[in-house]
């Protein structure tokens, strides 16, 4: 079974065949229906079913020319609803079965993030129709976790606030200009690396990591589209599985000026979270291109 599950009240399931009844009826009573062409004789569907605001399992595979549907592969899924970067996407399909990752470098976070497209049959429709590369697309991200940790915030004063903009916008402006080539943003980003690698190390020694470092974002483990993240609350309500009654905690995280939306169990955070406070997890990464004309 999936391990990101437990993540959107899931963490109950006892046997296959518990998940086989559940992913059944969401063929069968899906509310999110998506099709397009799999080849000349094959029909790519995708259906999915709500459990909690916006937080559900999507059902794969395909329908042939009798019109009978192969079950594939299935996900769990929590869609955002705000805009996370503006940079450009390029989409690859995983090699074992009909899914695709995407891969954005936003400065931001100074790497290249990957994660688990979700509207995948979107693609495919602008993929055949020959659209490919599109300009002007937009990526909402939003996140599953199964274990985290809620941290105090760092004391900051207004004056702190006005520094680490300026500071960020600055580094954006020497990245974006180190990528096109640009000899001296490359040196300034390297000298001010090697400055904050010695001032934490000469504080490290008498300062907890935590109060020097407010976020980062890192991947995690071998795949691909898995981080560790330490990232500031800006928003937070808790859900009920309508199904199974467990209870969600959906965030907006701030991670590096990244913003994104986050869901996990209840029962797998650690603390009490509130907007301010800091949430320090591994998470497992999902994303929506959002293309200037969905109707393709």
């Amino acid at each position: 079974m999936h391990k990101y599950l437990r993540a959107i009240g899931f963490s109950k399931i006892k046997d296959r065949k518990e998940l086989q009844k559940i992913l059944t009826d969401i063929v069968v009573n899906g509310t999110d229906r998506a099709y397009t062409s799999n080849g000349e004789k094959t029909l790519l569907a995708v259906f999915g079913m709500d459990f909690a605001e916006r937080m559900g399992i999507a059902v794969c595979g395909e329908f042939d020319e009798d019109d009978r549907f192969t079950f594939d592969y299935y996900f769990p899924y929590f869609k955002g609803n705000m805009i996370s970067s503006e940079e450009d996407v390029t989409v690859e399909r995983h090699a074992a079965q009909e899914s695709y990752a995407g891969v954005c470098d936003d400065v931001k976070i100074g790497v290249s993030l990957i994660f688990y497209l979700q509207n995948m049959v979107t693609y495919i429709k602008v993929q055949n129709a020959g659209m490919l590369p599109v300009q002007g697309t937009t990526l909402t991200l939003s996140a599953l976790s199964t274990h985290g940790v809620i941290m105090m915030p760092l004391m900051k004063t207004e004056k702190d606030l006005i520094k680490n903009r300026n500071t960020s916008i600055n580094r954006s402006q020497l990245i974006n200009a180190a990528r096109k080539g640009d000899e001296e943003a490359i040196e300034s980003l390297t000298l001010e690396d090697m400055d904050t690698y010695t001032t934490i190390s000469r504080r490290i020694q008498q300062e907890d990591v935590f109060s020097l470092v407010d976020t980062y974002f890192m991947p995690y483990g071998v795949e691909c589209d898995q981080y560790s993240i330490l990232a500031e609350i800006v928003d937070c309500n808790l859900v009920k599985n309508k199904l199974t009654g467990e209870e969600i905690y959906q965030m907006t995280l701030n991670c590096n000026d990244l913003i994104f939306e986050m869901c996990i169990n209840q029962e797998d955070l650690y603390g009490e979270p509130a907007v301010g406070r800091r949430f320090k997890g591994m998470i497992w990464m999902q994303g929506y291109i959002n293309f200037p004309n969905e109707n393709v």
